[in-house]
């Protein structure tokens, strides 16, 4: 059998999500005799009438359906007591960390219940078959991807993807499934769907089609982390296809739309979020494809059959050789995508520009800062459980007047403020997962932007935790002067841990400890290689006394902060 036939008979026999469900079930009751249980579970999955009855939670009782990570991330109860504020309401107690993001969330493809695992076994294409050709169909919400993806697709008789399509069917389809449940009512929102999850969602449907000359994928990539993404486990597209449209006509689109077809993201605040999604993703991605080559943009302003002319001229041209000039251009034109007023893009100016944010309640507006922001002296201080990060960061900020900034302490104070966003945070965490790293940057950006006149710099405790944190907060923010890495053996964070557990309500216990310190070295290797090879990281021995950890990091900025003041002497002069 080849590898594409058993991916397909894998797909087409709901096997992953079999798998899924028994390995549940043995995590949840661990039983003595495995084989004599997974027995009787294949027994009830004839009952039920075979695999594709089975959903994830089919062998886990009502009362055990919270299920601890199968990869070593944190169970709810501990991810819990690490966010939430220590008070009658919230009775848990946090440390001066986050669980890491990426762990065992709907965003992780390490996540059993997407069967990435299953899945990444097998190549999506058959390496002994010609791969398709893949024309990746991008704009904002309302620019008319999908109209043009289909007259592509019917050109040149390619398959047709819908990608916000495969996720409104699978949240049909699975609508009591509580993760997906979740996954709903993020899309309402207008945010993006968890990255991985909309992954595995395209693989799966791509492992269902693999004679296929050609694929149009409409509405993906959204950003330019889903487009690494996409060419690390897929492959890198052959055409990317950008519909360049005005902010003023893409609301005059989708408020007619709304009105036409009624689906439930096109409400008003969804639409705004959308649109501010978009500017703020828009302008890196496209350059990250025109970097390699891949993209050509059209004004989608125009009539709809104008604008597949060109299209269809262009696709002729990247695809087929053939010797008419393509047209659309490789250059992306601002002014296609903003309207009148809209502030002017550059390289690094990447905030969101959207004018009418005061009626979507409980998101704050960041403004035009990207500059103030980028000129901004950041310090990242990462370091495992019970490195001491808070402690140096609240001593480090009253000595030099820096900002203190914690994520988890940001968190907090969302949860506590009633906006909606908080109900989208709570939601989330109730169900055991952790706060996607999107909300969490902007937390982060927006205590940022209110400090801006009244700080020196800005301390960031506990972030980024994994290596996708750095660049998105890179690309929407910008480069730290100085990252810190406390470096502590496990030993000695385990041991700082317990002796604090031993003044705790809620104590953690030693597995749990020593699933976090697992969890956090795992995330950390590529980060702080990452920052190697920028030479922005400093090592700091946290073995020591807390005195001695102070001093040494000291050191350090006061030579960065004596390096900064003579530049800037030498450009005054």
């Amino acid at each position: 059998m080849s590898a594409g036939e058993a991916k397909e008979y894998l797909a087409r026999r709901e096997i992953p999500q079999l798998f899924e469900s028994l390995l549940n079930g043995l995590m949840c009751y661990k039983p003595d005799d495995p084989i004599e249980y997974l027995e009787t579970c294949l027994q009830k999955v004839k009952e039920l009438g075979g695999p594709e009855k089975v959903k994830w939670d089919t062998f886990v009782s009502p009362e055990k359906k919270t299920l601890p990570p199968l990869n070593g991330g944190q169970p709810r109860r501990s991810f819990l007591r690490n966010v939430l504020p220590d008070n009658s309401n919230f009775p848990y107690r946090r440390y001066d960390r986050l669980p890491p993001i990426q762990q065992f969330s709907i965003e992780s493809d390490t996540d059993l219940s997407e069967t990435a695992e299953l899945i990444e076994e097998y190549d999506v294409f058959d390496p002994a078959r010609p791969r398709p050709k893949i024309i990746l169909v991008i704009g904002g919400p309302g620019s008319g991807k999908g109209t043009q993806s289909l007259k592509i697709a019917e050109r040149y008789g390619f398959n047709y993807i819908s990608v916000g399509e495969l996720l409104r069917k699978k949240i049909h389809s699975t609508s009591s499934n509580r993760k997906w449940s979740l996954i709903a009512k993020i899309i309402t929102t207008g945010e993006l769907a968890p990255q991985e999850t909309t992954i595995t969602e395209i693989k799966q449907r791509l492992m269902q089609i693999p004679d296929e000359e050609g694929i149009v994928i409409d509405g993906f990539p959204r950003d330019v982390a889903q487009a690494i993404s996409f060419e690390d486990q897929i492959c890198t597209p052959d055409l990317v296809v950008f519909l360049a449209c005005s902010s003023q006509r893409l609301k005059e689109r989708l408020l007619k739309r709304a009105e036409q077809q009624g689906r439930p993201d096109d409400n008003l605040k969804a639409t705004q979020r959308r649109l501010m999604n978009f500017k703020q993703n828009v302008v890196p991605l496209v350059k990250y494809f025109q970097e390699k080559g891949l993209i050509i943009t059209f004004d989608a302003d125009r009539d709809e059959e104008e604008v597949f002319s060109d299209i269809s001229s262009a696709v002729d041209n990247k695809l087929f050789a053939n010797k008419e000039a393509a047209a659309g251009s490789n250059e992306l034109d601002c002014s296609l995508i903003m309207d009148s007023g809209d502030p002017v893009y550059t390289e690094f100016d990447f905030e969101d520009q959207e004018e009418d944010q005061s009626s979507f309640s409980g998101y704050e507006s960041t403004g035009d800062f990207s500059e103030d922001l980028r000129k901004s002296n950041i310090i990242f201080v990462v370091g495992g459980p019970g490195s001491g990060k808070g402690s140096q960061c609240e001593q480090l900020a009253k000595k030099y007047g820096f900002s203190h900034l914690s994520t988890a302490d940001l968190l907090q104070n969302e949860l506590l403020s009633l906006s909606e966003r908080s109900k989208l945070i709570k939601d989330i965490m109730e169900c055991g997962e952790p706060v996607p790293g999107g909300i969490v940057l902007e937390l982060l950006k927006e205590a940022m932007v209110s400090r801006l006149g009244d700080t020196k710099g800005f301390l960031i405790d506990g972030y980024p935790q994994e290596l996708k944190d750095a660049e998105e907060f890179e690309s929407k923010v910008g480069e730290p002067k100085l990252v810190f890495c406390l470096d502590c053996s496990a030993e000695t964070m385990s041991s700082r841990l317990l002796l604090r557990n031993q003044s705790s309500q809620n104590p953690d216990n030693a597995e749990t400890i020593k699933e976090g310190i697992e969890s956090y070295y795992q995330a950390a290797k590529p980060l702080i290689a990452y920052y190697e090879s920028k030479t922005q990281l400093c090592k700091v021995d946290a073995e020591g006394t807390q005195e001695d950890v102070f001093l040494e990091i000291c050191k350090t900025i006061d030579s960065f902060l004596r390096r900064e003041e003579a530049a800037l002497s030498t450009e005054a002069q």
